[in-house]
């Protein structure tokens, strides 16, 4: 009964912010302050760790970019082209399945279904490891890939070899993002941080030792790389089995081997909607790599991808922060709690935007340093700085919507929006302006982002602000209750 009573004098404070934006009155506006303290509060809880956390992944692939350039231009456009489209294709899919368990996992929280969270766990490794196999090609034989599309051979040959090397950390992604929204759902994500932070020094240091001690080159890097990401998941899950989570994770159990179909479609369908927006810039790459210069092209965008890479991990933690309070919100039967939670998420992350949009606009000529001392790079950098700051401030709002519509289920619709924006008028955009209109890898990202980023942004926040969340609250709750009835309750 006090849950519910609780529940009720949220609702009823959320009500005015929601109904009334002509209320002046102090007293309601201090109680509307408050909501969106404490809302900010649990927003931060999950995307603070989970900002340190995932940036200090990603920058375990922008230290190994930032080595390769030093080692020469074609060790850079080898490991880039491995990394971000070879790897990236992988990564976008695998990430994208993982986050089933944001839905899951996240709503079985809100309703209190604990014993679910560890069960779902292992079921969304079993599916993902089995995916691992079947991409598996990919990392054997790209070098053929890559000459049909249009690759330099001896870029294409030495990404082969760098993508072979790669297939420990292919692996890995299928333990490690389970894990982490595992331990995000519940709100266990310091240890994702201290984890990460902890992976990151240690990659910096193994990198080093390999390229400068060992002599080991670009596949130092790669070993490097292998390691750190498997230091990142046995660091999550020693937390996990050594008594972290003690309501959530019970053991290895035989359950996680039944329901595994139902589980592969919203997995699948996670998967396509993610992947649909993760491929696309990989997509970019590849393209340029047609160009006349094709490595100082894809070299630029290359540490222009990577400059938005590590910013996109501030939207993507606010994307996986969004998902958790979305569905404990929904899982709880608090519609106007998920709407509420959706504004101050939005919000928050586009203000984070724009100061970044800002940021690089002022270091345009300077940014590219970092991973280049190439003067043609460094000045086609500085000539597409302008979209990187474009794709930054979208990329600020996307995410999110994305977030809420993983919260709440939406996964196999907006694959199908994703569909439509990027690869019906994006796609065909940028190559109508880029190759075409001979206007380069600017014209190509240029209508990419328009056609594609911009519209796909604009039809989730309609369909976000048009959705009846106390509606979509009654389904979730009943969603749990269908699924909770498949699994026989743990004492």
């Amino acid at each position: 009964m006090e849950n519910k009573n609780s529940k009720k004098a949220k609702e009823e404070l959320i009500q005015p912010l929601i109904i009334s934006n002509n209320d002046n009155n102090e007293g309601e506006n201090e109680k509307i302050h408050n909501l969106i303290w404490e809302e900010s509060k649990k927003l931060w809880h999950v995307a603070g760790p989970s900002i340190i956390s995932r940036i200090a992944s990603f920058s375990m692939n922008v230290v190994t970019t930032a080595f390769a350039g030093h080692l020469g231009d074609i060790e850079l456009a080898s490991l880039s082209i491995a990394n971000t489209v070879i790897v990236g294709f992988n990564f976008g899919l695998l990430l994208g399945m993982a986050s089933a368990l944001e839905t899951l996992c996240g709503q079985a929280y809100g309703a209190k279904k604990l014993h679910m969270l560890g069960v779902y766990m292992q079921r969304s490794w079993i599916v993902l490891f089995l995916c691992c196999f079947v991409l598996l090609p990919l990392y054997i034989f790209p070098a053929p890939l890559l000459k049909l599309m249009g690759q330099a051979e001896d870029v294409a040959e030495l990404s082969g070899l760098v993508s072979v090397w790669l297939i420990p950390l292919h692996f890995s992604f299928a333990f490690v993002f389970p894990v982490q929204r595992f331990l995000q759902s519940q709100l266990q994500t310091g240890i994702i941080a201290w984890v990460s932070f902890g992976a990151f020094l240690v990659h910096i240091l193994l990198s080093w030792l390999f390229v400068y001690v060992f002599d080991m080159g670009i596949i130092g890097l790669c070993v490097a790389l292998n390691v750190s990401w498997w230091i990142l998941f046995f660091g999550q899950f020693g937390f996990v089995v050594w008594g972290g989570c003690p309501y959530t994770w019970i053991g290895f159990s035989s359950q996680a081997f039944s329901g595994l179909w139902d589980f592969f479609k919203l997995s699948a369908a996670s998967g396509v909607m993610l992947c649909l927006e993760n491929w696309y810039y990989r997509i970019l790459v590849l393209m340029v790599g047609g160009l006349e210069n094709a490595a100082i092209a894809v070299d630029a965008l290359s540490v222009c991808m990577t400059i938005n890479g590590w910013e996109m991990m501030i939207p993507l933690a606010f994307f996986a922060a969004t998902g958790v309070r979305v569905s404990n919100e929904l899982g709880a039967g608090n519609g106007k709690g998920a709407k509420f939670a959706t504004k101050v998420s939005v919000i928050t992350s586009t203000i984070i935007g724009l100061m970044f949009c800002v940021i690089i606009m002022a270091l345009h000529d300077k940014f590219a340093i970092i991973f280049s001392d190439s003067a043609p790079v460094l000045e086609e950098v500085d000539r597409l700085s302008w979209l990187l700051a474009v794709t930054i401030l979208l990329n600020s709002v996307q995410p999110v919507l994305s977030g809420v519509a993983v919260g709440s289920g939406w996964q196999g619709w907006v694959a199908y929006i994703n569909i439509g924006c990027y690869y019906v008028v994006g796609l065909p955009l940028g190559i109508l302006m880029g190759c075409v209109f001979n206007t380069g890898v600017m014209g190509i990202w240029a209508g990419m982002i328009f056609g594609g980023t911009a519209l796909q942004t604009v039809i989730l926040g309609v369909v976000t602000a048009l959705c009846h969340w106390d509606k979509e609250a009654q389904k979730v709750v009943a969603d749990v209750q269908q699924w909770s009835s498949m699994q026989p309750e743990l004492k």
